[in-house]
């Protein structure tokens, strides 16, 4: 793996919580989500001649299959090319972000080697990045930008790596040049998780070391999950004059748990024990959130390559 890329902290060890089994349910709920993924499937040879309304609903009761309720607010998404982004936090985010526009998404090689989900996304139109070759970007760029000119809409996780909710990334600015080259607009959608009108749940995050099938099966063991969509207003084509700030106005403003901070980021090996509280440790500010800095190597080169603009 390339110390370029974009990492986040978060581990299913340190931040997903424990949910409650309830067996008989996931069981069910998992055969629902197969059916309706090899539904797709057999439908795919017919995606560009479905309506949007349909794909739209079938990308919703994927969702609810699983055992999450939906609550989409904010502004509708618009005609003509657009690039729908979002925050990262789960599998759970491709369907929902094509729930409000369905689009072209862009994903990692890897997700072609993720069981019946693979084949589906592969035959569906998805764009794949390779994120281990940087010399791959420009491609990847030119080629969403071509999408756009189509006229379609492409949907991109820009912070480059899932988090697990309660705190969030950087957008990263080089999917952003594709939007300005094309001249299309930007939708940004905010993703959040809930148990019911509750606390921000960690339940559905896919970070770390965490397989498909673990984090597939702790969603469909939940209960009352609820996925919060809230569709911010459209910046259109010219609003910005660079792909710096046009990330920038498409940010979040705010982590979803401003006052949450991840126990991996204040606490580190320091002589075979944590690292003493009277000890400062240099500090960095990610969102409007201060973390301890990473200081091992790869982060380092991470940081100072110019690889961080992608």
């Amino acid at each position: 793996m390339s110390a370029w890329l974009p990492l986040a902290p978060c581990t299913p060890r340190a931040c997903v919580e424990p949910v409650t089994r309830a067996v008989p349910w996931a069981v069910l709920r998992l055969t629902a989500v197969v059916l309706l993924l090899l539904a797709g499937i057999a439908l795919t040879p017919f995606g560009a001649r479905m309506p949007a309304s349909l794909v739209r609903r079938w990308c919703r009761w994927i969702v609810r299959a699983a055992g999450v309720q939906v609550r989409i607010t904010g502004a509708a998404a618009p005609t003509g090319p657009l690039l729908l982004v979002a925050n990262h936090i789960s599998w759970l985010d491709i369907p929902l972000l094509a729930a409000v526009r369905p689009a072209r998404m862009l994903a990692k090689t890897e997700v072609r080697r993720w069981p019946v989900a693979g084949p589906l996304v592969a035959r569906g139109g998805v764009l794949f990045i390779d994120r281990d070759r940087l010399r791959a970007l420009p491609g990847t760029v030119a080629r969403i930008a071509e999408v756009l000119r189509e006229g379609r809409a492409v949907g991109v996780f820009p912070e480059g790596s899932t988090w697990c909710g309660r705190s969030q990334g950087v957008f990263r600015r080089a999917v952003f040049q594709a939007a300005l080259d094309a001249g299309a607009a930007v939708q940004p959608v905010h993703l959040r998780y809930r148990i019911a009108d509750g606390p921000t749940s960690t339940a559905p995050a896919f970070v770390g070391d965490d397989t498909l099938p673990a984090s597939v099966w702790r969603v469909v063991s939940a209960r009352g999950l609820v996925a919060h969509v809230d569709v911010q207003d459209v910046i259109p084509p010219g609003a910005h004059p660079d792909r710096r700030s046009l990330a920038r106005a498409a940010q979040p403003t705010e982590p979803a748990e401003p006052a949450w901070t991840h126990a991996a980021l204040v606490t580190r090996p320091y002589g075979g024990t944590k690292k003493p509280a009277t000890v400062p440790a240099p500090a960095v500010t990610v969102g409007s959130m201060e973390v301890i800095k990473r200081t091992d190597a790869a982060a380092a080169r991470a940081t100072s390559s110019p690889a961080a603009d992608a």
